[in-house]
């Protein structure tokens, strides 16, 4: 039994090749005679020419067996390869595209890629030398300046260059050390009766809290005579104290009296009356010669002199 002779009156379905012949019937063949078998020629068949082999020459595009080409084609994008001739790597689950080598002087790494780390290196190189050149020709020049300084100053009678100067030992005669501003104890002044020294008010800074009591009498006085290493114009400080109401004194320098006397005020506005809660400072600016000066304060007529003194300091003006 062959392909183009199944035997006289053999149903489509008893014979064992008869799917052999399905594209046949799908493709509008009309039945064989008993002549000529059951074979279906194909659309490329001759008429009346029984089919003998499948492998028949089909032309480009034509399906093959199994496959639906014919709608697949109708619809394939235009300038796009047909599923048939498509690339291999094109498919789903295709074959791998192969690596494409790296090419010379790209960015992964070739000559001209990435930072040329060689030649920054050289360029920091320079810089630092550069910097180190300019402070070493610094360096010289201040020296050589230093040199000539030197030198100038030897020929003015100083020390010349390259003498090493030896601190001296001997303090400078050049200039007095300036004398302290004196500063005197009020009880240890010359006093004019009838002040007198008392012990019995807590708060003086004198020797044993001694100060000048007995002062609110016209005649009372305390003089001091101080010794100023510059003339000048300064400050007399005096400490004392009130009961809570203003006081004043004449204050002479020198044997002159000033024009305004001495403020002994209440300047921290107690209203307690004992006199260890009302010590304060006043001052008053003197004119002073240098060396020894005489300063005198003094109860004088029309004065308020209910006051108690502790210190007199002189300060600079």
């Amino acid at each position: 039994m062959t392909a183009a002779n199944n035997g006289a009156s053999t149903p489509e379905d008893d014979d064992p090749f008869g799917y052999l012949y399905e594209d046949g019937r799908a493709a509008g063949a009309t039945p064989p005679g008993q002549s000529r078998g059951y074979g279906y020629p194909g659309p490329a068949a001759q008429p009346g020419v029984p089919r003998t082999s499948y492998n028949q020459v089909r032309t480009v595009g034509e399906r093959q067996y199994g496959q639906q080409v014919p709608q697949q084609q109708a619809h394939a994008p235009q300038g796009q390869p047909t599923a048939q001739y498509a690339a291999p790597e094109t498919y789903p689950g295709g074959a791998p595209t192969r690596p494409v080598a790296p090419q010379a002087g790209g960015h992964g790494g070739g000559r001209s890629g990435g930072p040329n780390t060689k030649g920054l290196l050289i360029g920091a190189i320079a810089v630092v030398a550069v910097v180190v050149i300019g402070i070493a020709a610094a360096l010289i020049t201040s020296g050589g300046e230093d040199d000539k300084a030197g030198g100038q100053s030897g020929g003015d009678g100083g020390t010349s260059a390259g003498q090493s100067v030896k601190p001296s030992g001997e303090p400078s005669t050049s200039q007095d050390p300036q004398e302290p501003l004196p500063k005197q104890d009020a009880a240890t002044l010359q006093l004019g009766a009838p002040a007198a020294l008392a012990k019995d008010i807590k708060g003086a800074e004198g020797a044993g809290g001694a100060f000048v009591t007995g002062f609110n009498a016209v005649g009372a006085s305390v003089t001091w005579k101080a010794k100023i290493a510059e003339a000048g114009q300064y400050r007399l400080y005096v400490r004392y104290a009130i009961p809570a109401q203003d006081a004043n004194a004449t204050l002479t320098v020198n044997g002159k009296a000033n024009t305004n006397p001495l403020g002994l005020k209440n300047f921290i506005h107690s209203s307690d009356p004992a006199w260890e809660k009302n010590w304060q400072t006043t001052w008053a600016p003197v004119n002073l010669n240098k060396g020894e000066n005489e300063l005198k304060i003094s109860c004088e007529a029309g004065n308020q002199c209910n006051v108690i003194l502790d210190w007199l300091e002189v300060k600079e003006g």
